[in-house]
């Protein structure tokens, strides 16, 4: 039996008329100034990386609170703050949590327009601490201050903007906002996974969600934009084909990935997640405020809220499933010790980082090597790497064949 959608076919013509007349409007709001303050402040030393449960998360919840309620947001039982608790993981391998009970917080603001259906738009706010949680890339991580300027206070920054733009925009939508930061994202997506079985609105009646992780490093040569879960609707790809950018857009289908659009997905709402790509200083204390893009991230929120607006006249989205990625069904015993290089269009898998004191470190793989084989499998994107790696446990001895410019190079490795 096939099901009737909503309209899919949004008019080319008009929604480019809406985006010059929106970007115009939002340059006005959304500021290089405004998220230079927050991001700056969230990822400050005097908030010790927001590691989930510290004080310094408090600090920044009651942060972000203020700022919602500056843009008159509505707060749930009279507080923007949304407590949860979980379990501590008790060592490192302990994935379900059987340590102490903790409580950490989601942050939550609600613009009402008195509409029947609601939009979603989040981020996480929390980090790394002071890298005890076992989650750095860095070689002694212990008591280092992990600020997370890009993952995620960029995409906190964002919840932000968009929640001012959204809230002084002197037009009441057709649809209400429910602006979420979430906390435990580092530790497991387990603030957005909370916060879905205990929402502050019927599910039923969210329209969509949008994540935003790591948003603030767009390349300015290259201006990639890589955009998440466009299979969750058959809206989403003509609407992003449709809307006038500055961006190279690069899709990926799936609803599942390694972020709070997850926990959405897995409700049947229709998601989009934006991340401008992943960098040397992903998961180290390095990841600094100084190093963010604050104009890329500017019209990265540009972009993001004329494609909202552009939602605006339609009716309810239409969910659709999307298969799982194969990274997901695989299992890992091993790993190399390197960042893959997401937004890389050639043949292989590209290096973007190196994790000192790791099997590529000490095989003398270098950052811009382009994996084109591991062990006796051709790897010619990050999919065929991954299902490479699920071959190997620890112990074995192969050789990676790596292309750095011109040059072919087979280095020995153990894991």
């Amino acid at each position: 039996m096939k099901h009737k959608i909503n309209s899919v076919k949004p008019n080319i013509l008009v929604l480019l008329t809406i985006s010059l007349i929106t970007y115009q409007l939002n340059a006005q709001i959304i500021t290089e100034k405004q998220l230079r303050k927050d991001i700056s402040f969230l990822a400050s030393d005097k908030l010790k990386g927001r590691g989930t449960s510290s004080p310094e998360e408090l600090l920044a919840a009651t942060y972000i609170a203020k700022q919602f309620k500056k843009s008159r947001l509505s707060a749930f039982n009279g507080t923007y703050l949304k407590p949860f608790t979980y379990k501590k993981q008790s060592h490192p391998h302990d994935t379900v949590g059987n340590g102490e009970t903790l409580t950490a917080h989601n942050v939550v603001g609600f613009l009402d327009n008195k509409a029947p259906h609601t939009i979603v738009i989040g981020a996480h706010y929390d980090h790394l601490g002071l890298g005890h949680d076992h989650n750095s890339l860095d070689a002694n991580p212990e008591g280092k201050i992990h600020n997370g300027a890009d993952d995620n206070a960029s995409g906190t920054a964002g919840v932000l903007a968009l929640a001012r733009y959204f809230a002084k925009n002197n037009k009441q939508e057709p649809y209400n906002f429910l602006f979420i930061c979430f906390s435990g994202e580092e530790l497991g997506l387990i603030g957005s996974k909370k916060y879905c079985d205990n929402p502050d609105v019927d599910l039923k009646t969210i329209n969509y969600m949008l994540n935003m992780d790591m948003i603030g490093r767009l390349n300015d040569s290259t201006k990639k934009l890589l955009v998440y879960g466009v299979g969750t609707s058959p809206v989403w790809v003509p609407l992003l084909m449709a809307t006038k950018s500055m961006f190279s857009i690069k899709q990926d289908s799936s609803g599942i990935g390694p972020s709070d659009q997850t926990s959405f997905y897995l409700k049947d709402i229709p998601v989009l997640h934006f991340f401008t790509g992943q960098h040397a200083d992903y998961h180290k204390p390095s990841d600094d405020f100084e190093k963010i893009n604050y104009s890329g991230e500017m019209w990265v929120l540009n972009y993001i809220a004329t494609l909202i607006e552009q939602t605006l006249p339609m009716p309810k989205l239409a969910f659709q499933k999307t298969k799982m990625p194969e990274k997901e069904k695989m299992s890992f015993k091993v790993t190399l010790g390197v960042m893959p290089d997401y937004t890389y269009e050639g043949e292989g898998m590209r290096i973007d980082g190196v994790t000192e004191g790791k099997v590529a470190s000490k095989a003398g793989i270098e950052k811009g090597d382009v994996i084109i084989e591991l062990g006796p499998h051709s790897t010619k994107s990050v999919q065929d790497y991954m299902k490479a790696l699920s071959y190997f446990k620890k112990g074995d001895t192969t050789t990676v064949k790596v292309k750095r410019g011109a040059v072919t190079k087979e280095l020995p490795i153990t894991f």
